[in-house]
């Protein structure tokens, strides 16, 4: 008798502490005189309670779906997450054309980055259910590249993590400069990153003595974590597809290391 009182109150009571109940809320912030219209993502069940930031920062096809499931996901490990835009207003590309225009006029102009990330930074870190202190990002292709930028300039961060990003530095890290832990998830079979950048960036952090870790998925192409990666490179003739395996080898190797930087 006790055992099925037991189990009839967790059936009434299981599913509503278990569930989370992650909001999303569109929010708008300004750099400069510039507009950027971000997506925050927490998961209310949690109450008041204080947890780190992870900010996400888009691909170059700019503010779109992908990047916003990246920040739900994030809110339902525990975190409060905060989808950026790097493009202002909340711009979008439909065409690789367009996405190359909006990624080249932020890659070409990083004290512009700086402002712009800085200031979705900022935005997460007084959150009211944000511990201001641990804050972390992650990035997809452009975002990848962008927050190892950040990285590299000694951003107030704990961690960066770079799916399949850009690996070339706009200018090396110098020595002790940066803070956060790093981790690059590259595909192997990427044709946009060549050996070459790979061992420069390896010898940049060396140098840099910075902590990092370099995954080089086997047979992962560009975008590997996009299930839309298949369409997208069949539509425009682009090596990209998405690999299973390669995503979820990578999203569990970040998770690992926010628990690690956050655990305290």
């Amino acid at each position: 008798m006790r055992k099925f009182l037991l189990a009839f109150v967790f059936a009434l009571l299981g599913p509503g502490i278990a569930t989370a109940a992650v909001i999303g809320e569109e929010v708008s912030y300004q750099a400069g005189d510039v507009t950027l219209k971000g997506y925050l993502a927490w998961d209310d069940s949690l109450g008041i309670s204080k947890r780190p930031g992870v900010l996400v920062v888009h691909e170059w096809w700019g503010h779109n779906d992908y990047a916003r499931k990246r920040a739900r996901m994030l809110a339902e490990l525990g975190y409060t997450a905060l989808a950026v835009d790097m493009y202002g207003d909340g711009e979008k590309a439909d065409h690789p054309d367009d996405a190359k225009k909006f990624m080249m006029a932020v890659k070409s102009n990083m004290p512009l980055a700086t402002e712009r990330f800085e200031a979705a930074r900022s935005l997460l870190a007084k959150h009211g259910t944000v511990r201001s202190d641990d804050i972390a990002a992650i990035g997809y292709c452009f975002g990848g590249g962008i927050v190892l930028e950040m990285a590299r300039r000694g951003a107030d961060l704990k961690a960066v993590a770079s799916f399949h990003g850009s690996l070339v530095a706009s200018e090396p890290a110098k020595p002790g400069a940066i803070k956060a832990q790093i981790l690059v998830s590259n595909g192997a079979a990427d044709p946009f990153v060549k050996e070459e950048h790979k061992a420069a960036f390896k010898a940049e952090m060396e140098a840099a003595g910075a902590s990092y870790t370099f995954l080089d998925h086997q047979g992962a192409q560009h975008s590997f974590t996009n299930p839309a990666a298949d369409a997208f490179g069949k539509k425009f003739n682009m090596p990209l597809a998405y690999d299973a395996k390669a995503d979820a080898e990578s999203w569990d190797a970040m998770k690992k290391l926010l628990k690690l930087v956050f655990a305290h």
